[in-house]
């Protein structure tokens, strides 16, 4: 259940341990529900479930799962639906799916390319398909995407996707196109239906490294990107990859002010929200952004300032008027 009306529009959980991954829950009968994954430098982490308590009016520790090195990202699966089946899901050393059944989280399920090794390649990041709910692409520093049937716990598809290591992978609106971000400098788009070849979308103009690709749910033409160690988003319109239609600008790149995560809002495609080294979580607005060809670069709409470094930014889908960022040992959840 979500805070009533009179909550307080900033609420934060404290964790034992530097915050790195984080996600919402999709579950409409469960919209206040955070998943958190640790990031300690060592072999010993953990993704901690909390929930907002009525009665204390605070998030509240649900579970701690033990996690082999730090996770590169967690997510619940997209199905709203109360009835539908629940799982949380998370990349590092490997591809882990836990099934949430009334309240309680088993073992996870561990998923490797090569099952017969001990080891994979240490994946970077996946995402949920939003049509096809049992599908979930994950992206390794290993060059490949692998598309995985979450049910069957098998692989669909896999393809060298890049020609070094791929840091982001997301899935568009539909069921079959998806892209990724590589250190090779590039964005990529690919189709399930035809993995044969990809269309190159994007290219840094010093082959600087791709960090980060995020699809707008809304408008399956637009995505967003941003480079490793840079200041600024960059929307993409698929149908003119050459243009872009938009940059925001966290500040000056010499002052260290690099994008660490972005995320589109649920419920409209004009809005985005860019998080990073500049400790500040910055809405923009893009509408009418396709018309000022000649000043690309927006002003912010809204900005929340969380006084240090954020290293995650994530929209809700079920709760579109809350935001929530990690920064440090903390976590916040902001009403818009």
């Amino acid at each position: 259940m979500a805070p009533r009306a009179d909550a307080p529009e900033l609420l934060e959980y404290c964790a034992p341990w530097p915050v790195y991954s984080l996600a919402w829950s999709h579950k409409e009968d469960k919209p206040f529900r955070l998943a958190m994954g640790s990031f300690v430098n060592e072999s010993k982490n953990f993704v901690r479930v909390v929930s907002f308590d009525e009665q204390t009016r605070q998030f509240e520790e649900v579970c701690d799962l033990p996690h082999s090195f730090p996770a590169t990202k967690v997510g619940f699966s997209p199905d709203s639906r109360s009835e539908a089946r629940d799982f949380l899901a998370s990349t590092g050393d490997c591809l882990r799916i836990w099934e949430v059944k009334e309240g309680s989280i088993g073992p996870p399920h561990i998923l490797k390319t090569n099952q017969s090794s001990e080891f994979c390649a240490p994946l970077t990041s996946f995402d949920w398909n939003t049509v096809d709910r049992s599908l979930l692409g994950v992206s390794s520093i290993d060059t490949t995407c692998t598309v995985w049937n979450v049910e069957t716990q098998q692989v669909k598809n896999q393809l060298i996707a890049h020609d070094r290591e791929v840091y982001d992978f997301a899935f568009a609106k539909g069921p079959d196109l998806f892209a990724s971000a590589g250190a090779d400098g590039s964005v990529r788009l690919f189709d399930l239906r035809s993995l044969d070849y990809s269309t190159i979308i994007y290219e840094s103009e010093d082959q600087g490294a791709m960090m980060r690709v995020c699809w707008n749910k809304n408008n399956a033409f637009y995505l967003a990107t941003v480079m490793m160690e840079s200041p600024k988003c960059v929307v993409l319109d698929i149908r003119v990859p050459d243009r872009p239609v938009c940059v925001f600008e966290e500040g000056d790149a010499e002052g260290g002010n690099f994008v660490n995560s972005i995320a589109w809002a649920p419920r409209s495609e004009h809005h985005i929200c860019t998080a990073g080294e500049s400790g500040r979580a910055i809405i923009w607005n893009i509408s009418g952004a396709p018309e000022r060809a000649q000043d690309p670069v927006l002003q912010p709409l809204l900005s929340y300032d969380a006084h240090s470094a954020i290293d995650n930014v994530q929209w809700s889908e079920v709760m579109p008027a809350w935001i929530a960022f990690a920064t440090g040992t903390s976590v916040n959840a902001v009403l818009t």
